[in-house]
């Protein structure tokens, strides 16, 4: 009986080592085959150590494929205080190479942590600084990739493209309304470190970073660098407060160019205030639209029928007196006897007066309502304000005349220049945008792709070319004319509004400005400029803004490679016009032949011989009177 007891204990022993051992090889079974990957990476998480390489932002670029904001590589300093052997010589020679004391330096080196990004004095470190920090060699320093943003094209550009931060964040423009999608995956070289960081050797490894999103405008940058050309020019002549210029296609709402002065170097934001920083003029700036906005109330006018501009007539006497107030036109005397058409021309204030009242001010600010004036246009940008119109119940007869002819309201010039995209497209308002396409930087496949989107219908397709005629018939005939371009159908109307301050019109203070379609029987693109307080001028926008308008049309037409045209609006000749013809070909002529032929030139012969060689410019251009032709001679 005592002997069945010691082997029954002897059993449950045995049974019990079996079973603890068992368990044991079962525990270490699944470490090796089942848990193995979770734990390994749990222990490489506690002995590894990562340096940061910061990816590269996407690329910004214009429709073309130009690129307008780009990515060089820069180096940033990194320590593992650790692993830093001698604290105090590394405090003083980097405090020396950086230029910063050295006890700002040793708040780096003896911080107690596994890793330190030297900034800001480490961010960014030129070539000479980044080699000269290597040739120290020292444990514990490090040199890693950083990516820094950079615009090959400086200023232009600036308030649509944006800046971005010291860390490659958007602070403003695309860069920000678009930050998530530019923005990369960051890398790292993961290296191997003991608890009190010291280096083991163990291999490396690199987490390749990932580049952001490229992204694709709807900018031609030969029309911008058009644009920013003549705002440059505008600020050295006619020191004014502001300046600014958009264009857009009216068949799509694609802006194609769009600047502002005072405007910033995105490279070097940092020098600028952030009013200039942040102030986006197209689309931020309101103000009184003055005769520009008449295109709208004469759209409404002939879409309700309540004049044909052809044959109803208007006598302008000068002036006329609303509620006690006298509203004159420009011209002392006034224009007489003029139909609705000449009106429009001449951009008579009375005229439009006439039109507010046939209209009254249920209509005309429907209008104003159903061309987007009062509200956002939905621009993909930041910063877009939403003007100012008067509540209906505001207005009375005072209100609702000078509104006709673009004053007592506030608009944007983007509000404007969409608005008239739709008076010419057919009656179509679109939303205007600037982002044509996000695309996969390796593979080019697309994210997201923006297309016109239609807002709403505004006016008839009948209206529509009623405008269109009479738009290239101010530049024919009359306020317009220094915006005429031989050989093609421009469209457009200037606008000279007074400003205002503490509810007070100034004296001598205007904003000028121009709308201008091209060509104006086919609308390809749509311009529009606008001058605060120029100087040194004649208070006329006919005289400031239009000639600035033509040389930017010259080049739209360059860039959109629109053709010559004929049956245009005769244009009425005043003594200053140019005047072009079509060059004749002299080559293979004598010498006195080609003189004849090239009368209205000016005419520059180099060689020696009797016989025309060559000219230039080439047979067939169109140039105007005046200009110089070279005639190579020979035999």
């Amino acid at each position: 009986m005592f002997n069945k007891k010691i082997d029954s204990r002897i059993k449950l022993v045995l049974i019990f080592f079996i079973s603890f051992f068992l368990v044991i090889f079962l525990k270490i079974v699944y470490i090796e085959m089942i848990d193995y990957k979770k734990l390994s990476s749990l222990a490489t998480d506690l002995w590894s150590r990562d340096l940061p390489i910061e990816a590269n932002r996407g690329l910004i670029l214009d429709r073309n494929g130009v690129v307008l904001a780009d990515n060089i590589t820069t180096t940033s300093l990194v320590l593992v205080p650790n692993q830093i052997k001698n604290k105090e010589e590394v405090s003083k020679v980097l405090a020396d190479i950086l230029k910063v004391s050295e006890e700002e330096m040793k708040k780096h080196v003896y911080k107690k942590t596994s890793i330190e990004r030297v900034h800001p004095e480490g961010r960014r470190l030129s070539y000479e600084i980044a080699d000269e920090i290597e040739s120290h060699e020292f444990d514990g320093v490090y040199l890693v990739k950083e990516s820094k943003r950079y615009y090959p094209y400086g200023e232009t550009l600036a308030h649509v493209l944006g800046y971005v931060g010291i860390d490659n964040q958007g602070l403003g423009g695309i860069e920000l309304m678009y930050d998530s999608y530019l923005q990369g995956e960051n890398g790292a070289i993961k290296y191997f470190s003991d608890a009190k960081g010291n280096k083991i050797n163990l291999s490396e490894m690199y987490l390749e970073p990932a580049s952001g999103m490229n992204i694709t405008l709807t900018i031609d940058i030969n029309i911008q660098l058009a644009i920013e050309r003549e705002l440059n020019n505008v600020e050295s002549t006619l020191k004014p407060d502001d300046s600014l210029a958009v264009v857009i296609d009216p068949n799509t709402g694609e802006i194609l160019a769009m600047s502002s002065r005072p405007t910033f170097n995105p490279n070097n934001y940092k020098i600028y205030t952030k009013e200039t920083l942040n102030r986006n003029l197209p689309i931020w700036m309101t103000y009184e639209p003055g005769s520009t906005f008449k295109i709208i109330t004469m759209s409404s006018a002939v879409e309700e029928k309540v004049i044909d501009i052809y044959n109803d007539h208007f006598y302008d006497s000068g002036s006329v007196h609303i509620e006690g107030s006298r509203i004159g036109c420009w011209k002392a005397g006034g224009h007489g006897d003029q139909t609705f058409l000449q009106v429009l021309e001449n951009s008579c204030n009375p005229g439009f007066v006439k039109l507010g009242q046939l209209l009254g001010k249920e209509r005309l600010f429907s209008y104003f309502d159903l061309f987007g004036f009062g509200e956002k246009t939905g621009i993909d940008l930041n910063g877009e304000a939403t003007g100012i119109m008067f509540p209906l119940d505001k207005v009375h007869e005072l209100e609702l005349v000078t509104s006709a002819f673009g004053q007592g309201i506030s608009v944007t010039p983007i509000q404007q220049i969409v608005a008239v995209s739709s008076v010419v497209n057919g009656g179509n308002l679109y939303k205007p945008y600037v982002v044509k396409s996000i695309n996969e930087p390796t593979t080019n496949n697309i994210i997201l792709n923006n297309e016109k989107k239609l807002v709403r219908k505004t006016i008839s397709k009948e209206t529509s070319e009623t405008m269109k005629y009479a738009l290239e018939s101010v530049v024919a005939r009359g306020g317009g004319r220094y915006a005429y371009i031989d050989g093609y159908r421009v469209g457009g109307k200037t606008g000279t509004a007074q400003k205002v301050k503490d509810g007070v019109y100034m004296d001598n203070n205007y904003i000028m400005s121009f709308m201008a379609v091209v060509p104006s029987n086919d609308p390809n693109a749509i311009l529009y400029v606008a001058i605060d307080n120029p100087k040194n001028t004649a208070l006329l926008s006919s005289y400031t803004t239009a000639p600035v308008a033509r040389r930017i049309l010259l080049d739209i037409i360059d860039a959109r490679d629109i053709k010559r045209q004929t049956n245009a609006i005769e244009k009425v000749r005043y003594w200053d016009d140019e005047i072009y013809y079509t060059l004749p070909d002299t080559i293979g002529k004598t010498k006195k032949e080609a003189a004849k032929d090239l009368f209205y030139y000016n005419v520059e012969y180099s060689g020696s011989g009797n016989k025309v060689i060559e000219q230039s410019p080439t047979p067939g251009t169109y140039l105007a009177a005046g200009s110089t032709v070279r005639i190579l001679l020979g035999n």
